[in-house]
């Protein structure tokens, strides 16, 4: 006698490209149900931030002096026509009082020793000063810290960058070249500190450059 038992009914499948038996990877898919992962997307692989700083500080070569000092030339043009601004006036002001002086001794008859700096000269002296160095950290301070580059070294094609990590200089490190570089230069033996990249090897380095552990890279 036949069994008696409800018939069992085949899951259908779907038949795979040209009507015959669907491929394996179809069958796997079904094996798994819907709820099977779906495959994730390709992502390209990120760099390795350690691989690309490697390979930044062997690229970074010391940029020549040709253009490092067309740069410099450039950067202080900047500086002094902002400093310019406030010198021009002040020293026709200290020039009219040293003349005054000079009038007044010449009234007196008297021998008297005038001093070209003065309380009122030394003021105007000092303002000047304070608007070079202002000027050089919004110039050059500011601009090096977080480009590595100021308007003259960006039109030359040029980077300040750290010795070790090959990166922009901190701002303190940024701020500590511009002061090493300007005030030997209005004491009068700036030129020696520039002038020392000529012989220093292997990063031609200035001064201001040793002072912030920085190099000019091409």
């Amino acid at each position: 006698m036949p069994q008696q038992g409800v018939p069992q009914q085949a899951t259908p499948m779907s038949a795979g490209p040209g009507g015959g038996q669907p491929s394996w990877a179809q069958q796997v898919h079904r094996l798994a149900g819907p709820d099977a992962e779906q495959p994730v997307p390709w992502k390209p692989p990120v760099e390795d931030i350690f691989q690309a700083a490697a390979r930044r500080q062997a690229s970074a070569r010391p940029a020549g002096l040709g253009k490092r000092l067309a740069a410099r030339l450039l950067d202080t043009l900047v500086v002094g026509a902002v400093t310019a601004v406030a010198a021009v006036p002040l020293g026709t002001k200290a020039a009219d009082h040293i003349n005054e002086k000079i009038d007044a001794a010449k009234l007196s008859g008297e021998t008297v020793t005038i001093w070209l700096l003065d309380g009122t000269t030394s003021v105007y002296l000092a303002v000047v000063v304070a608007v070079l160095l202002v000027a050089g950290v919004l110039y050059e301070a500011l601009p090096t810290a977080k480009w590595g580059r100021t308007l003259g070294k960006k039109l030359l094609g040029l980077e300040v960058r750290d010795i070790e990590g090959h990166e922009p200089p901190a701002f303190g490190a940024a701020l500590r070249r511009w002061l090493v570089y300007s005030v030997p230069g209005l004491l009068g033996i700036g030129l020696v500190g520039v002038a020392w990249c000529l012989f220093d090897r292997p990063w031609r380095q200035c001064w201001h450059d040793k002072a912030a552990h920085t190099f000019v890279a091409g």
